[in-house]
């Protein structure tokens, strides 16, 4: 199934949807550029955060050409949160047994975002680690995904990706690959992860593969309180698939990439928890 991720670096019936704890507007802007080429920027809060001081972020160096990629991350970083946090419009596409939740929106020109909400046994480093830094090895454990190689690191946020579908049985959208920016953030016990498509003359469409465009989306992942080994998953999936296919085949295959998605991320978390244990008993017979 057509593979999206979260961009991680986050996305089905219950009457009401759960509350997005903590999630509102995160306001990106690039302050001033300078001449040494660092990049300043701040984060603000709103209504539905958990109350902080806005905080300037220490500046990084940051290559003078490379600033480009890392103002469209935290750009589509906050587009993104804006669209989560516009609560009009949306409505219940899909609930699963588990709970998990996918609803849909009508974009400006027709074009629907679906944003998935579940709850992952997993913390928030766990989940970090799985679809940011090492983001490289989830073609291991998401058959979807025939590979996803890291194409350029900008700092410790930012991240400059190629992803190419799985040839799998059941897709009904094709091959596709993405060519993407993908950046993080911490805020207090909080992780975004946002992205979109970009273009490199380098790095043109592959053969065999229809080049498709991600974003703006993002993932916010943030701990439960009563619970800080498991995690709430939001998901922004806003995908355009290109290519000529009716949007009734597009709107059906995206939830259903989003539900395969957190299924296949569900078993590598139980598999790698089952490891974990098994090699704490070894250490406890030795």
């Amino acid at each position: 199934m057509l593979p999206a991720v979260v961009k991680l670096c986050c996305g089905i019936s219950y009457p009401h949807l759960r509350t997005m704890a903590a999630v509102a507007v995160i306001g990106q802007e690039i302050t001033h550029l300078q001449r040494w080429g660092q990049i300043q920027h701040h984060m603000r809060t709103d209504a539905g955060f958990k109350k902080t001081k806005p905080e300037d972020l220490k500046p990084k160096p940051v290559k003078e050409d490379q600033l480009f990629y890392v103002q469209q991350g935290q750009e589509a970083m906050r587009k993104a949160l804006t669209m989560l946090e516009d609560k009009d419009g949306w409505k219940v596409e899909n609930t699963e047994s588990n709970g998990d939740v996918i609803c849909s929106k009508v974009m400006p020109g027709a074009r629907k975002v679906f944003r998935l909400e579940a709850v992952l046994e997993a913390s928030i480093d766990d989940l970090y680690d799985l679809l940011f830094v090492r983001v490289e090895d989830m073609h291991q454990w998401n058959p979807s995904i025939q590979h996803l190689k890291v194409l350029k690191h900008i700092g410790p946020e930012t991240i400059i990706t190629h992803e190419a579908s799985a040839e799998t049985a059941g897709n009904l959208i094709g091959q596709r690959d993405f060519l993407s920016v993908r950046h993080s953030y911490r805020q207090n016990s909080s992780v975004y992860l946002g992205g979109a498509a970009i273009q490199l003359e380098s790095f043109p469409p592959q053969a065999g593969f229809v080049r498709a465009e991600n974003g703006p989306t993002c993932i916010i992942i943030q701990p439960v309180d009563e619970d800080p080994r498991k995690s709430h998953f939001t998901w922004l999936l806003n995908m355009d698939v290109k290519g000529w296919l009716p949007k009734s085949i597009v709107n059906q295959a995206l939830p259903r990439a989003q539900l395969d998605f957190t299924r296949h991320l569900r078993r590598h978390l139980t598999a790698s928890a089952s490891s974990l244990t098994g090699e704490d008993r070894n250490i406890e017979t030795r």
